[in-house]
């Protein structure tokens, strides 16, 4: 299992001493970086800047929204990125949600897996460069011959070579059918929430996506990139403790206040998860102004199942774990290069 630091997106204000920490997991051995995107800085950019002061690191979206680009944009971004970092790119992309891709983006957020599937398949072929890409799907048109169309639009292939054309494609999922797609036309996923104990939920899902015709992958070259929070502390008693208290925000904005009341994707995990009860309570009181209560209902065993907490010794034993469900990388955000450094050496 590799890992990866997981640089996120902005807050307020770009951050500070992102340097530091890229190089520290360069040199401590990390497989990654990634970056994110919400409705504020994007994802390739930082990946740009951070990248050209490594050599070594892949350089990964986690995750690049989909509506916010079209797909030959996005092709466009990751082929040129690949020639700038010699082949180091992997492209994470997701669908977002409904409040970000109709409210921010100004797309319609219908038909997510249908969507997907176009992308990804459009990405390819620019990626391929065999032939002028086109598309007949009613997503994505290539040439677009819509309302408002002159009617001149031609097919095209890049201008520029692509340096692989076998850049690889991961996907943020989280339901069955999502998931399932996932397996088949990816070459890795991306899990939210992915734990040890909720693992075994996400198999038949995975196994189903492997088994159909034509498939990307098998299950021996997949990629499984989970993320969780990991911290070293110096006991499993009051110094954990703390660490859970404090990520337990965390979960019940998760939980409870991302995404409307009528669809949220994180909240149906956790309700797979078995969680259903507590996450309707956590909802009502946290899209009600009632934050502390809401967070105040995280029970302490879900943050431990979602994250990596305790000494050393109870470190290395759940990274075990979480490798033995079938992950090839945990996607960690690190606060110092002494962090980086010290995960590297208690896991190496």
């Amino acid at each position: 299992m590799k890992l990866g630091l997981q640089l996120g997106y902005w807050g307020a204000q770009p951050p500070q001493g992102v340097g530091e920490l890229v190089a520290a997991a360069e040199d401590a051995g990390f497989d990654a970086i990634f970056t994110a995107e919400a409705w504020g800085s994007d994802a390739f950019t930082p990946l740009a800047w951070w990248g050209r002061e490594t050599s070594r690191v892949r350089l990964g979206t986690s995750i690049v929204q989909m509506s916010g680009r079209t797909p030959t944009s996005i092709a466009m971004h990751a082929l040129t990125l690949d020639h700038l970092s010699g082949g180091r790119v992997v492209l994470g992309m997701g669908v977002s949600g409904p409040q970000v891709v109709e409210g921010w983006y100004g797309q319609p957020f219908a038909k997510p897996l249908a969507r997907t599937r176009e992308v990804v398949e459009i990405i390819r072929k620019v990626l391929a460069r065999e032939a002028p890409v086109t598309n007949d799907g009613p997503h994505y048109p290539l040439p677009y011959a819509g309302p408002g169309s002159v009617g001149l639009g031609k097919p095209l292939k890049p201008i520029v070579h692509p340096l692989r054309a076998d850049i690889p494609i991961w996907l943020g999922a989280e339901g069955p059918k999502n998931v399932a797609q996932t397996a088949e036309i990816a070459d890795g996923w991306i899990p939210i929430f992915y734990t040890p104990r909720s693992a075994g939920m996400y198999q038949p899902w995975l196994d189903e996506g492997f088994a159909r015709p034509g498939a990307q992958r098998t299950r021996a070259d997949f990629e499984i990139a989970a993320t969780c929070h990991l911290q070293i502390t110096e006991d499993n008693g009051p110094a954990k403790q703390a660490v859970i208290d404090a990520m337990k925000p965390y979960v019940s904005l998760y939980m409870g206040g991302m995404g409307a009341k009528e669809q949220n994707f994180h909240k149906q995990v956790f309700e797979r998860m078995g969680y259903g009860d507590l996450a309707d309570e956590v909802q009502r009181l946290y899209l009600s102004g009632e934050k502390d209560k809401a967070t105040s209902l995280i029970p302490d065993e879900l943050v431990d199942d979602m994250h990596i907490i305790g000494d050393a010794g109870y470190v290395r034993e759940r990274a075990a774990e979480w490798e033995a469900t079938g992950v090839t990388t945990l996607l960690l955000s690190l606060g110092s290069p002494d962090d980086i450094r010290r995960i590297a050496e208690v896991l190496a």
